[in-house]
């Protein structure tokens, strides 16, 4: 049994990008493990204080300041990451380090959210957070 649960066990990591070669930036979420994963849920943490779930009004909230542009993903309970799927939970694709240094800080050490989700068995718990640095 145990080998079963391991061999559908989803891995979700956050990356924070901030590439002004490429012209983006964001922080995208990549299930990196074997098996789908389900979210139960997602919270958001702006300057240390937590401000909610991942959901409409709360990044209306965190981008409230953010350049023209940004582009959001809802996540909320119930959503589904497939296993290699990765989506953009925010992402500037016309990024300029210059132009853009607030958005830049925002996503790199203003922001934090932690993604609770689980397997296709359930009840795990498994956590991604994302850590300002």
């Amino acid at each position: 049994m145990r080998h079963n649960k391991q061999s559908v066990r989803p891995l979700l990591q956050q990356r924070r990008i901030r590439d002004g070669v490429a012209h983006r930036a964001g922080i995208e979420l990549i299930n990196a493990g074997l098996g789908p994963a389900i979210v139960t849920r997602a919270l958001v943490y702006l300057d240390g204080e937590h401000i909610g779930e991942w959901t409409k009004p709360t990044f209306e909230r965190v981008l409230s300041q953010a350049p023209d542009g940004v582009q959001k993903y809802a996540l909320f309970g119930g959503a589904v990451l497939l296993s290699g799927q990765s989506v953009f939970l925010l992402r500037l694709a016309s990024f300029d380090r210059d132009q853009h240094a607030d958005f830049g800080d925002l996503i790199l050490r203003r922001l934090r959210i932690e993604i609770h989700y689980e397997s296709l068995y359930g009840g795990e718990d498994f956590i991604s957070a994302s850590a300002p640095i």
